[in-house]
């Protein structure tokens, strides 16, 4: 049985090593290693992600993940960026578990928590041509609305993220 709960610093190594092993192979054929393995020192370092789940900040709802057995499949993390706009921010699975429904419980529980805060749009990125994201954002209602550069840290040529909304 797949469960969803706020993450607690137990999560962190599971947290980590899901995000990483998932932008691996997300962008392991689109993107350059070197760029990969900053962003994933950047953001999925465990340091880091203990800092999120104790301190957290202004517009962020905090990481959750699925469990199965005590083990991370996947983690979600979001917050608002507006009085009625919610934003996933990151969403990773194990990848061998893709296609399995857990995805979209991680989705519909920091889409409950948007709510209780008064979101009534959803948005995400989803780099350009990233044909795992597109189909699962799309499938749930999320709309195109434009493109803009995607996150980097001026060493690699820029990649552009796709913005999408919903209505929630």
């Amino acid at each position: 049985m797949i469960l969803i709960e706020r993450a607690t610093l137990q999560h962190v190594e599971g947290i980590s090593d899901v995000c990483s092993r998932g932008y691996r192979a997300t962008y392991g054929e689109s993107h350059p290693k070197s760029y990969i393995e900053r962003i994933i020192e950047e953001f999925y370092h465990p340091d880091r992600i203990s800092s999120e789940i104790t301190d957290g900040g202004d517009g962020w709802d905090g990481w959750h993940v699925a469990l199965e057995d005590g083990t991370v499949l996947g983690a979600i993390g979001g917050g608002m960026t507006g009085a009625y706009r919610g934003e996933v921010f990151v969403l990773y699975l194990d990848p061998d578990r893709r296609g399995e429904g857990i995805g979209t419980l991680l989705l519909e529980a920091l889409t409950r928590i948007q709510r209780e805060k008064g979101a009534t749009e959803q948005w995400v990125s989803v780099a350009r041509g990233n044909q795992k994201g597109i189909p699962f954002y799309e499938a749930r209602g999320f709309v195109f609305q434009h493109e803009q550069e995607s996150y980097s840290n001026g060493e690699d040529e820029p990649f552009v993220s796709n913005r999408y909304c919903r209505g929630i």
